[in-house]
């Protein structure tokens, strides 16, 4: 048998991480139960495991998610590969967290991210599209402070 074998045979080790926020802002389209139940759905279609389910009720305009960070320091012990989530924007909204997210695909850790409702693949293509998913999950409150900063720059120049 070859390594590349080895590899396909290897069960795929996935968590699902559901989120919604308490902020009411942060407008939720899928229930928790609904984001479960279509990631387990995802999971038998693309025949992985689940490792773990991990649900958050808070939310994600700042880095400090304890069950989101525990995910990530489960993943670099090894005990899984790749994350399910119903969006990119389930896993992060602020820069820090989709930062870590994009530098544990860089280095290999996270090896895969699967999502019902947005294609990812860890190529230089896939990373960028990841970024700007995340980088338009920001809060429209910091959108709108860049726009008010850019506004009085142009003003002055």
């Amino acid at each position: 048998m070859t390594n590349s074998n080895n590899i396909e045979n290897q069960t795929r080790k996935f968590f699902v991480y559901a989120r919604k926020s308490t902020d009411t802002e942060d407008r939720q389209v899928r229930s928790i139960g609904d984001q479960i139940s279509e990631l387990k759905e995802l999971a038998k279609k693309e025949n992985v495991e689940i490792v773990d389910t991990i649900v958050e009720k808070q939310t994600a305009k700042k880095p400090g998610r304890p069950m989101f960070a525990d995910m990530l320091k489960r993943i670099e012990a090894g005990e899984a590969t790749g994350i399910l989530a119903w969006h990119p924007d389930r896993l992060a909204r602020n820069s820090v967290d989709g930062g870590q997210i994009i530098y544990l695909v860089d280095t290999g850790v996270i090896q895969e991210l699967k999502f019902p409702t947005f294609w990812f693949d860890p190529t230089p293509q896939g990373k960028f599209m990841l970024s700007i998913a995340f980088g338009q999950s920001i809060p429209k409150n910091t959108i709108l402070l860049f726009g008010k900063l850019f506004g009085i720059l142009v003003n002055k120049i």
